[in-house]
């Protein structure tokens, strides 16, 4: 679905409009190959040129095609079939300012809510401020997995199996974050060069804010895995250890209850045994069995085998 925006740099708010304007913002969400082959007519650029942006599985990176410059980021988005981030491409033009998403996204409507005093004919400064809004959002996302996980860490007294499969989870998501993250990075370092659009001295300065900004989020998710890492082998020791107390406890059940099982079987054999004539004799080989499991039971007590 192709929405056109246009808005001055002291309005308020986004205003759509039916056709382009030369300075205008052309956003594409869910895109469709009929979306870019008519972005790719307007614009005058080949369609293979961005065929890639409706690539869900796309690497950050800039392309400078004639006059026109093609950023590909991904943002963070809702979990969907494996993916926590979408491709999202960015399109400097002479006249437009264009980008175009696979998928519904949640930047742009959030871009759009807070209104920001800016105007899309302004590029360096609008695509500035929405790489800012990703990068943000990307740590926003990574200190909430953050929190979860330090939830988790104040729970290792009981450790179930639920526990390894949400930290497993959890280091997927960050792992795609961190693969976005760091060729994110060099996109960032190629726009803050100069070579892919003009840039102020003002906006020279922001961008390198952004740039650092970028590389704490990268820094914040590799401490984060770093962490999970070390959970998840705390959790696998907490899980033999477990596994060891158990098979103790059974083993040394076996034992013990294999002494009255030895008793009774041989005194179930149908030969001469000591006592079998003595009026007590149940008795007293019942009162043998308990007495004997009871020393066992203070014997592996004692030797800490239970």
């Amino acid at each position: 679905m192709i929405t056109i925006y246009d808005k001055g740099e002291h309005d308020d708010e986004f205003i759509e409009i039916p056709e382009p304007i030369e300075g205008c913002w052309i956003h594409i969400e869910d895109a469709t190959t009929n979306d870019i082959n008519q972005i790719s007519k307007l614009i005058d650029l080949e369609y293979t040129d961005m065929y890639d942006s409706l690539d869900r599985y796309e690497i950050p990176r800039v392309e400078k095609i004639d006059e026109s410059v093609l950023i590909f980021t991904r943002h963070p988005m809702e979990p969907d079939a494996g993916l926590y981030t979408t491709t999202f491409t960015i399109i400097l033009t002479k006249d437009y300012f264009i980008t175009i998403c696979p998928q519904k996204s949640q930047i742009v409507e959030n871009f759009i809510s807070q209104k920001p005093k800016l105007s899309p004919s302004n590029k360096s400064k609008f695509i500035i401020y929405i790489l800012l809004k990703i990068t943000q959002e990307y740590t926003l996302q990574i200190k909430k997995i953050r929190t979860s996980v330090l939830k988790q860490e104040k729970k290792m007294s009981y450790v179930d199996s639920r526990d390894i499969t949400n930290l497993t989870h959890t280091e997927e998501i960050l792992n795609q974050y961190l693969s976005s993250l760091v060729p994110m990075r060099a996109v960032l370092e190629s726009i803050t060069s100069g070579r892919y659009t003009l840039l102020y001295e003002k906006d020279q300065d922001l961008l390198e804010d952004l740039l650092n900004a970028s590389i704490q989020s990268e820094d914040l998710c590799s401490i984060n895995l770093r962490s999970i890492r070390s959970l998840r082998d705390s959790y696998q020791i907490i899980f033999t250890n477990q596994l060891n107390k158990t098979i103790k406890l059974l083993t040394a059940l076996t034992i013990i209850l294999s002494i009255p099982t030895m008793i009774a079987s041989l005194y179930g054999m149908n030969v001469s045994l000591p006592g079998e004539g003595a009026k007590y004799a149940f008795s007293v080989i019942v009162v043998l069995i308990v007495g004997l499991s009871i020393l066992s039971l203070i014997l592996f007590q004692r030797k800490k085998w239970l």
